[in-house]
């Protein structure tokens, strides 16, 4: 399934993003009210180009660990906290030719781009209604639980507390009234760069399903 976002919110984000290096919009996609929603930092060049969250490199990686607990694209819910691709200009010298040629690869969202997203991402996580949010790295990590948060620090734990509200006024964040369960994972992306840390991760996978597992009988 793929969601359909309220017109008067994706005007908003558009009006607050408006000459921000961002390009394309990737829906978050998957079942309401899942046990698990995935939560990522922001669609690559791939997933602007298919249309489907975490369909690239580490979305590969993602889907074995998905999978290594039972679980799969069908039944989790997959987005991110920005939904449009951040990218920067540079200016390289092509090696066969010499000549410059202009490049526009990924990069980080500001603050200021979560901030634009964040009521957006809001009505989705209330739409949604998972049972747990998986953050995936700092970025998603930092836009629920406040910028001194740490995926190094967190990874793999089970949280239960508030999370980080757009403000009525757009201007920040208010805590929630409400708890949520939260599992912090390392962005799969990261596998990608640090082989060493596979074991880590998948460790922490496992302690997921164990949350998901305990959390169906006591239901």
């Amino acid at each position: 399934m793929i969601i359909k976002y309220p017109q008067e919110l994706l005007k908003q984000v558009r009006e607050r993003t408006a000459g921000r290096q961002l390009a394309g919009f990737t829906p978050g996609q998957g079942p309401l009210h899942p046990d698990i929603m995935l939560v990522g930092e922001a669609p690559g060049r791939h997933e602007e180009q298919v249309n489907i969250p975490f369909s690239g490199a580490s979305g590969q990686e993602l889907m074995k660990l998905l999978n290594s607990i039972g679980y799969s694209r069908e039944n989790t819910y997959i987005t991110s906290v920005v939904r449009q691709r951040p990218y920067s200009i540079k200016q390289v010298r092509d090696k066969k030719t010499g000549e410059l040629v202009e490049k526009r690869p990924n990069r980080t969202p500001t603050k200021k781009e979560v901030l634009a997203f964040a009521p957006l991402f809001d009505w989705e996580l209330a739409t949604v209604a998972p049972r747990i949010i998986v953050p995936l790295g700092n970025t998603a990590l930092q836009r629920l639980l406040g910028p001194t948060a740490n995926i190094g620090e967190l990874h793999g734990q089970k949280l239960v507390r508030p999370i980080q509200q757009a403000a009525s006024d757009g201007k920040g964040y208010q805590w929630s009234t409400d708890d949520y369960t939260l599992v912090p994972m390392y962005h799969p992306a990261a596998i990608l760069y640090a082989r060493r840390l596979l074991p880590t991760v998948q460790a922490d996978w496992q302690k997921l399903g164990q949350v998901v597992t305990a959390g169906v009988k006591k239901e």
